[in-house]
């Protein structure tokens, strides 16, 4: 039988952008139910835990002015894409949904159809740029990059602004309009205000055109990110705050007095280090080369592109999540400028090793990454509590076996004014303070845990376990790479200090 011809199996299918897009979407829904949790500190406690607290008349972050424990002045947290999560909460809870883990699938559900439009318009950027073949592999790319499904259905603002960037961008290839670089300034405006670092991004492409003289479109570019960014920066910080653009000069002087000392990071390399490591090796290597092999013919994705990169390079606090924002451009600038040189059939025979090398190793970490359960522990022992009575008590957090505790996620059990203690030294009194009583106790870690529970039993003899909370897989593969990655183990003790008293 010839499969070629076979009815089941139709090569072409392999060029249609249909098909680019049902895949990118199937692994985002697999994500998007499997992959609970969240990924790092920014990503729930500054998005999901602000938001949602000020829908339950709670500010948990202490952002807004008239909160009585505010420090008084702006923090440099912009409300543009907080704001936007606090109205789906609101909306959510209009219509009936309280639950934690379906607020939060849902919320999954809306970014991961979010991160199509950075599928769809990369490919149209690189037709419009390139031709079909090159905008094929950019979208099997974009569309099943390893880590492409895990961030984006985080609440991630690095990631959030991505399919506003690569939409600006494409307005911008498409024709040379004063009308296209109008809304492309008004929605590279809007990322801007989702991510003040994007400003790199959008500054570096204003000047751009200002260097080639295009001087109506430099202005009609720079209306539009003006206009946009006037009206969530300036006006919503007006209503907040009393003046306009209150949250970003709070940025600029934290990051003048404190941001270049929070977590400094020697290694200059680092970001073209993660963008190239998304693809492996060779292929990172091939991507990395053409992506400043394009920097002449196509000076216009370029130069911001490279001057975001360079920005984050030059400034002292590095971290690897900083520079997602612009992995789908390097991506597509990436493959663009290899494309230029490929004229031998030495430089072709490598591009294709490299992308056979390239999905067997991206296959199966697409598959974990999309059905990783992160921080499961934390997230599953709160969850325990969503629907206890007592749930706003004090808990104390002892992890004097580790010495040290996790910070616990609030939001999953809706237990804004629940008190948490930590006891991270075995020498501390077993209450911490002697004062209080708690209602729950987790204990973290398994190492020395019998011995641990046994202690508090003399204090509460009605003690019992409620329930336990393991790591996933994954966590528990993270921990034992990197033992900085704190996803323990987790139970959770009930005291009943109540019924303690009860007896007496």
């Amino acid at each position: 039988m010839n499969i070629q011809s076979s009815k089941y199996f139709n090569p072409s299918s392999f060029q249609s952008w249909k098909t680019i897009l049902f895949a990118a979407l199937i692994v985002r829904l697999i994500a998007v139910v499997f992959s609970q949790g969240y990924g790092m500190h920014d990503d729930h406690f500054l998005i999901v835990e602000a938001s949602s607290s000020w829908v339950d008349g709670y500010d948990y972050n202490h952002w807004l002015p008239w909160t009585e424990t505010n420090a008084g002045h702006p923090e440099g947290h912009s409300f543009t894409y907080v704001g936007l999560n606090f109205f789906y909460f609101y909306f959510m809870k209009l219509i009936g949904f309280s639950d934690p883990k379906v607020l939060m699938f849902f919320n999954r559900l809306l970014h991961a159809l979010a991160s199509m439009l950075v599928v769809y318009f990369g490919m149209k950027i690189t037709e419009k740029l390139a031709d079909n073949k090159s905008a094929i592999r950019v979208g099997w790319l974009l569309a099943l990059l390893w880590i492409m499904p895990f961030v984006s259905v985080r609440n991630l603002v690095e990631v959030a602004a991505a399919p506003l960037l690569v939409y600006g961008c494409w307005l911008l290839v498409k024709n040379e309009s004063w009308r296209n670089f109008f809304i492309a300034g008004m929605v590279i405006g809007l990322s801007v205000s989702f991510r003040y670092q994007i400003g790199v991004f959008s500054i570096a492409l204003g000047g751009l055109l200002l260097f080639q003289r295009k001087w109506k479109l430099f202005l009609a570019f720079c209306l539009g990110n003006a206009i946009v960014f006037s009206i969530t920066q300036g006006l919503v910080d007006y209503l907040i705050w009393g003046y306009p653009f209150a949250e970003l000069m709070g940025y600029v002087t934290y990051n003048l007095k404190e941001g270049t000392t929070y977590l400094p990071n020697q290694n200059y390399f680092m970001y073209l280090i993660v963008l190239m490591g998304c693809f492996f090796v060779p292929l990172g290597l091939l991507m990395g080369y053409g992506f400043f092999r394009s920097a002449k013919k196509y000076l216009l994705l370029f130069v911001p592109t490279f001057a975001f990169i360079l920005f984050h390079t030059i400034y002292p606090n590095r971290q690897e999540r900083f520079i997602l924002s612009v992995l789908p451009l390097f991506l597509i600038l990436g493959v663009l400028g290899y494309d230029l040189v490929k004229d031998s059939i030495r430089k072709q025979r490598l591009w294709r090793i490299s992308m056979v090398a390239f999905w067997m190793l991206n296959i199966p970490f697409l598959f974990f990454a999309s059905t990783m359960y992160s921080k499961k522990s934390r997230v599953e022992a709160m969850y325990y509590l969503h629907d206890k009575s007592n749930k706003e008590g004090r808990i104390l957090l002892e992890g004097s076996a580790a010495n040290r505790v996790s910070m616990m996620p609030k939001f999953y059990a809706k237990s804004w004014h629940a008190t948490f203690v930590e006891r991270t030294d075995i020498k501390q009194d077993l209450r911490v303070n002697p004062e209080l009583d708690f209602d729950y106790i987790f204990f973290f870690d398994e190492k020395d845990l019998n011995k641990r529970i046994k202690a508090y039993r003399a204090i509460y003899p009605h003690i019992q376990l409620a329930f336990k909370s393991e790591p996933s897989g994954v966590d528990v593969l993270l921990r034992k790479l990197n033992p900085r990655n704190a996803n323990e183990y987790i139970e959770v003790w009930q005291t009943n200090f109540k019924n303690k008293k009860k007896s007496e």
